[in-house]
């Protein structure tokens, strides 16, 4: 189908699902691409009949299996063990696209994405405008002056967002729209980061992460970006207020509420921070840290341990479920950290929700210190969902809100009418069959450039099917920024047995569920506590898979080693992202192996204040393939021939 019919047919459609929601109340949408829109629809096939608790199993080795009792008691839900088939795998596709868990809520009601400096009526005239020619960066007029420190952002000025339209397309991929009884919601589902277009032929690659995604921006143009001080070096938030009636009395409904800090004072600090971030970044850590880190790619299989740091190592596809249920379990509704605020920020939980709060944009979930009501009853008397915390759709283990390594706090997002975690663990599957379009690499270049590869000692830890030997290696070893390193080491003063709900339980949950234990023990214990920074350690970071690096530039999990096309000027993040300039995936790979040309690059992020809030460094993973280790110029090049050659598995191994 052209895109001129399709753009037709669309705003059809849209008109008749107006009229449907002015008619029944309620609407939602959003995107998913057909597969003759996807620039990489080809998959890893479906080898795998099982997942059980990370451990592939096939469909020979399930029918032995089933063939005893032992056997089957294996293959059982109660054991961890998730089925997997091509039903399975659309699901996971179409939760991939369309599955918020309730973020919406959050997002509009609390954050005030809609009602900052970007309006929903401003998206669509920058949508319209492309006339259907897609974009990678839709540039979205400011409806209102929104200041973000020292940068005022005009009304009517042009703001880079990031966001993905694909050509033929009328609406952005990852963004879910909600039409209730007259109030509109916007959640975001994993396509928002880990799906983008192609600039070149305006279809999209599954699985690719979004790099100028500015999702800090967006969050600092909010109107109450303070709802995500949590993820940022705000220390305006520990400020006593000053002793007025205002701000003093006890917690409760009969009194004035807690002590909270000044509000402009917090928000003003928050947009700043959050604003940091570079573009293709997000900061996942509620450490109180600004410490963002690259968004990573889908193409997931057989790279664990997962997050830059490995800490998604056990459960579930080796953590993979892990990862999914924590984007929105932990990131996209923060109300639900309330009940561990006290070890995490040293902070009353009353507190910690009065800041959240307090500039929530829509009035019911709006926190007045002089309206007789606490934080947490104002957040009680609007949550749709009450049988759980938080305002996202959870499933909770009894030891909520301790962190198991399975979940950092007892929390599995799940819809309703499905088995608990399942929309996770479908998207797992989906993403393990994900690998990035074919590369395209002169052979005789990317022949050359492996045996570079094994001269320079890459494969010491670049190795197996994903160039990954699933270690994690310690912060002071690699060398990189280590804050993000040592995000999860507060998380340790509430542990439990790591544990997760059987995959067959129902959701909303029953009164007595099946838990399944999740065995950890040995190295593989001490692996997974160095990469949440506990038992001692000072933390470290995984050693990441290398399939489809051609997409994922820049590189470190900082996004620090970043070069444009032109390396004599376009350095660093100052030189690259902060100037709208993409990455070349080339010349970035080039400063990650050669010392001359990363010191530039560092010193181009040290000139920089912003990147300096963010933790930009591009420092680390000094291990070098240029002049001084003995490789030429000509084989430099051929070793990054090689690296941006790697568009699949470099040997057989079964997915997902």
């Amino acid at each position: 189908m052209g895109w001129p019919r399709r753009i037709l047919i669309t705003a059809g459609l849209a008109t008749v699902a107006a009229g449907v929601a002015l008619g029944v109340g309620r609407f939602s949408y959003a995107p998913m691409p057909d597969r003759a829109d996807l620039l990489n629809p080809d998959r890893y096939p479906i080898e795998t009949a099982f997942d059980i608790l990370g451990r592939r199993v096939s469909r020979a080795e399930a029918d032995r299996l089933s063939g005893t009792e032992a056997g089957r008691e294996a293959l059982s839900p109660k054991s961890g063990a998730v089925a997997i088939d091509p039903a399975m795998v659309e699901r996971g596709r179409q939760a991939f696209y369309q599955e918020t868990f309730g973020n919406e809520v959050f997002l509009t009601d609390v954050m005030g994405m809609l009602d900052g400096g970007l309006t929903p009526t401003q998206v669509a005239l920058a949508v319209a405008k492309l006339g259907g020619q897609g974009t990678t960066d839709l540039k979205v007029a400011m409806a209102r002056d929104v200041r973000v420190g020292d940068r005022v952002y005009r009304a009517g000025e042009l703001v880079p967002t990031g966001l993905d339209v694909p050509k033929g397309g009328a609406f952005i991929i990852g963004i879910k729209t909600f039409y209730d009884r007259g109030h509109l919601r916007m959640g975001i589902t994993c396509a928002l980061c880990h799906a983008a277009v192609d600039p070149g032929t305006g279809r999209v690659v599954e699985g690719a992460p979004n790099t100028d995604l500015n999702a800090g921006l967006l969050m600092a143009l909010a109107k109450n970006s303070s709802a995500y001080f949590m993820h940022a070096s705000v220390p305006e938030a520990d400020a006593k207020p000053p002793a007025d009636p205002q701000h003093t009395g006890s917690t409760g409904s009969t009194g004035t509420g807690p002590a909270l800090p000044d509000a402009a004072s917090v928000e003003a600090a928050t947009k700043v921070q959050v604003a940091s971030w570079p573009p293709g970044s997000f900061d996942s850590s509620a450490d109180r840290v600004t410490n963002p880190t690259s968004i990573p790619s889908s193409f997931s299989a057989h790279g664990e341990p997962y997050s830059w740091s490995g800490r998604e190592a056990i459960g579930p596809f080796a953590g993979l479920s892990s990862l999914n249920n924590n984007v929105h379990a932990a990131n996209s509704d923060t109300t639900q950290l309330a009940a561990a605020a006290s070890w995490l920020f040293g902070m009353d939980p009353e507190t910690y929700l009065g800041i959240v709060l307090r500039g929530s944009a829509t009035e019911a979930f709006r926190y007045r210190p002089d309206g007789g009501r606490s934080p947490s009853e104002v957040l009680r008397s609007v949550d749709p969902t009450p049988a759980s915390p938080g305002l996202n759709s959870y499933a909770v283990l009894p030891t909520y809100p301790a962190t198991n390594y399975v979940t950092d706090n007892g929390l599995f997002t799940s819809v309703p009418g499905e088995p608990v975690n399942h929309a996770n663990n479908a998207m797992s599957a989906f993403q393990n069959l994900l690998h990035p379009p074919a590369a395209g690499q002169d052979p005789d270049r990317v022949r050359a450039g492996r045996a570079v590869f094994e001269k320079a000692g890459c494969g010491s830890c670049h190795s197996g099917p994903a160039l990954t030997n699933h270690r994690v290696v310690p912060e002071a070893e690699i060398g990189t920024e280590p804050t993000r390193a040592r995000a999860g080491a507060k998380m340790e003063a509430r542990l439990s047995a790591p544990a997760m709900f059987a995959a067959d339980t129902p959701f909303p949950t029953p009164a007595d569920p099946v838990i399944v234990p999740v065995p950890l023990a040995g190295d593989a214990l001490a692996q997974v506590q160095l990469a949440w920074g506990q038992g001692g350690t000072e933390g470290g970071y995984k050693v990441p898979n290398l399939v489809g690096l051609a997409w994922t530039a820049p590189y470190l999990h900082d996004s620090g080693v970043a070069v444009g096309s032109d390396a004599g000027s376009q350095l660093g993040v100052p030189g690259t992202l902060y100037r709208g300039v993409a990455p070349d995936p080339a010349n970035s790979l080039r400063a990650l192996v050669d010392r001359d040309l990363r010191a530039k690059v560092i010193a181009a992020n040290a000139a920089s204040d912003t990147a300096r809030i963010a933790r930009v460094t591009g420092k680390g993973h000094a291990y070098w393939a240029d002049a001084g280790s003995g490789v030429s110029r000509e084989e430099q090049t051929a070793l990054i021939a090689y690296l941006l050659s790697v568009d699949r598995l470099t040997e057989p191994a079964a997915t997902p």
